[in-house]
């Protein structure tokens, strides 16, 4: 491989399916191909930069300890319905396991960015500077789960909003050769099929905030959790709020990456994961390591490596 040929990886957004990001990155640096910029995307950007900081083993152990109820300490009822996660736990696990608030991107030992998306105005912003923290939560604010983010006076949310891959941000950076990770191949319409995983979590769960959630939404049941009765139930709002994202991610990652393709696409097979089983880092990081496999050989093919 010539020794100038800069690689970037571009890991894209997918929620508890970001947990394969961990197997990818871990799998392409055993074989030699460790990328020289990193972008992501929601999830893919809490990865991504867990690996420029070389905190990437601290937080897959953390993932590979969490359990089915684990989720829930994240999670809180919120009349204000600015979002359900519990902000100030959230906070906490940022800065224990990814960056202290003083943190910046450009101390970093790697180019990194993330992305996010600007709510008045719906631009795609490129956080390549500044507070890594705040690059990250921005990046990964979901409209109904996180409330916007204010940075440099503008509201941002979730950047799979506008570039869920982001292959160009890799580009802009210096990138080569660009590597992508799209972890929302073949999601759309899953979301209304509830899992076992789904279903069996409600077990454990009939007194905390799923009853409380069930309470604001009258006879919408979060489907993350609970089953419904009815075999053929109307969506519930967080399966209408998944599933929309969904299509959103899944049509503008195929009109983005047409116009400006990888030269090696990578799609772990994680469409059966649900939003919230980040219980299952075990399943998506080994899936993220076979996908790497076996697209192996084309990837040292492309980069002349022996």
């Amino acid at each position: 491989m010539t020794s100038d040929i800069k690689i970037g990886l571009a890991l894209g957004s997918g929620s508890a399916r970001g947990w394969a990001h961990i197997g990818v990155i871990k799998t392409l640096v055993s074989h030699g191909i460790k990328p020289d910029i990193m972008c992501g995307t929601s999830v893919g950007s809490l990865v991504g930069v867990c690996y420029a900081d070389n905190q990437l083993e601290k937080l897959e152990q953390w993932a590979l300890a969490q359990t089915k109820l684990g989720t829930t300490r994240f999670l809180e009822l919120s009349t204000s319905f600015k979002g359900f996660v519990n902000t100030t736990r959230f906070h906490q696990f940022l800065n224990e396991y990814v960056a202290n608030d003083a943190d910046l991107i450009e101390d970093l030992p790697i180019k990194f960015s993330s992305v996010a998306t600007e709510l008045e105005t719906g631009r795609e912003v490129w956080l390549t500077k500044g507070s890594i923290l705040e690059a990250v939560w921005s990046s990964m604010s979901m409209p109904g789960l996180f409330p916007a983010i204010k940075h440099n006076n503008k509201w941002l949310v979730d950047g799979g909003l506008v570039n869920p891959v982001p292959v160009s941000v890799c580009r802009a950076l210096g990138a080569d050769f660009v590597i992508a990770v799209n972890l929302n191949d073949g999601i759309v319409g899953k979301h209304l099929k509830r899992s076992k995983h789904e279903k069996s979590a409600v077990k454990s769960n009939k007194n905390g905030i799923v009853n409380k959630l069930s309470d604001l939404v009258g006879e919408y049941k979060p489907s993350m959790f609970e089953k419904s009765v009815d075999d053929n139930p109307p969506p519930s709002v967080f399966e209408a709020i998944i599933s929309s994202v969904n299509i959103t991610q899944d049509r503008i990652t195929r009109s983005r990456m047409a116009g400006d393709p990888p030269d090696v696409l990578l799609a772990p097979k994680l469409s059966h994961f649900g939003l919230l089983e980040i219980h299952r880092a075990a399943e998506a990081i080994e899936e993220g390591r076979n996908c790497v496999e076996r697209m192996l050989p084309e990837i040292k093919y492309a980069l002349k490596l022996d």
